[in-house]
């Protein structure tokens, strides 16, 4: 399961109590191992995820989320290396059972690849380490190759027939480039798995969201794989399908507005809310930081709530005085979102879904209502 730390598996941060009672009812149903993510890697709500899973049977995977390069000249900036062996350092002394590095957007190079899983394989030598990435640029396969040779002892990939571009590096491009192929793995079983899923994709292409080729310009707007079909099938439906430059451009300006944040759900549809406000009224980058205290610009929720802090706070601290300037007055949350909260009573509102809908009401209804 993809645990988002304090967000669970929503859009917004839960109280303490309701986390606890999700992962340990998950554990229950069947779930074995939780991938803890959170969308700014802010480590409280990290803790709060790791733990909850180690309260269970369950196996606690702590992800960092990668973001800016490495290799560059500059070592990545503020997010360079040593900014990831220390969130490493803190979720493994926090008891975490693997470290896993989630490159949301495929911006994990070749060579950044191996900066980071041979320091991370120097510095926890006994710790599994799990790599993921998506293919937009086309590196993903040359990256994972890197990541096996520095140590990595998973990387993600996928079927040939699904892989690519904003999915996973295929999975027959990177067992083939390995040194020594593994004597287990047989290629015509693969062939079969590839014919077979290249029907199923014939028979949902009026699905397919138009992505047919690798775009290393993803070096640049940094937008998560996922959300990228998702943006474009929105600018789309939106009208917007010929400004698709002008939304991504204006993506990689929201980001720097925000302050140059990790980009994973939700933290990337904060950027993303931005974006497309920028495009449908023809802002840009000066005009957002000029009007953030005027009455005039109407920021999306998600943007507000961002800058309240409700889903942590990002490194570097929130972008000012553009944060003071938007919210005009509005509460801050310090910490983590939830944590000085009472908690939900479960028991009343079980009791209140019980006499509204029957008996029939369990407790993972009753998370469902809580989530």
């Amino acid at each position: 399961m993809l645990l988002r730390g304090a967000n669970g598996v929503g859009y917004t941060s839960y109280l303490t109590n309701v986390v606890y009672e999700f992962v340990k009812q998950s554990s229950e149903a069947g779930v074995d191992i939780f991938r803890v993510f959170d969308s700014l890697n802010f480590v409280d709500n990290m803790l709060l995820g790791i733990d909850a899973v180690r309260q269970t049977k369950g196996v606690a995977e702590a992800a960092i989320c990668y973001t800016g390069d490495l290799s560059a000249p500059n070592g990545g900036g503020k997010y360079n290396l040593d900014y990831y062996l220390r969130l490493a350092q803190v979720f493994v002394e926090a008891g975490a059972h693997i470290l896993a590095v989630k490159d949301m957007a495929g911006l994990l190079k070749p060579a950044a690849a191996t900066t980071l899983i041979t320091a991370l394989r120097r510095e926890f030598p006994d710790t599994p380490i799990h790599v993921h990435t998506h293919d937009t640029a086309g590196t993903g396969v040359t990256s994972m190759i890197a990541c096996y040779l520095a140590g990595a002892d998973i990387v993600d990939v996928a079927t040939d027939a699904m892989s690519g571009v904003t999915s996973q590096p295929s999975m027959g491009a990177v067992l083939n480039s390995l040194p020594t192929p593994s004597s287990d793995f047989d290629q015509n079983k693969l062939f079969e798995i590839n014919n077979y899923w290249e029907q199923v994709r014939q028979l949902y292409r009026c699905f397919d969201p138009g992505t047919q080729a690798t775009n290393s310009e993803v070096y640049k707007h940094e937008i998560p794989g996922g959300q990228y079909t998702n943006m474009l099938f929105q600018a789309q439906s939106l009208g917007l399908g010929s400004e698709w430059k002008r939304v991504k451009e204006a993506y990689t300006e929201a980001n720097e507005i925000l302050g140059d944040i990790v980009k994973v759900t939700p933290s990337s549809k904060v950027v993303g809310d931005l974006a497309q406000v920028m495009v449908s009224n023809k802002m840009s980058k000066e005009d957002v930081l000029t009007k953030a205290d005027s009455d005039s610009l109407n920021l999306p929720t998600s943007v507000i709530q961002y800058l309240q802090g409700y889903l942590g706070t990002p490194k570097g601290g929130f972008p000012e005085p553009f944060r003071t300037n938007a919210l005009k007055g509005k509460p801050l949350v310090t910490g983590r979102p939830g944590a000085s909260l009472e908690p939900l009573d479960l028991v009343q509102i079980k009791k209140e879904l019980v006499e509204r809908y029957g008996s029939w009401i369990g407790d993972r209804d009753v998370m469902s209502y809580a989530m």
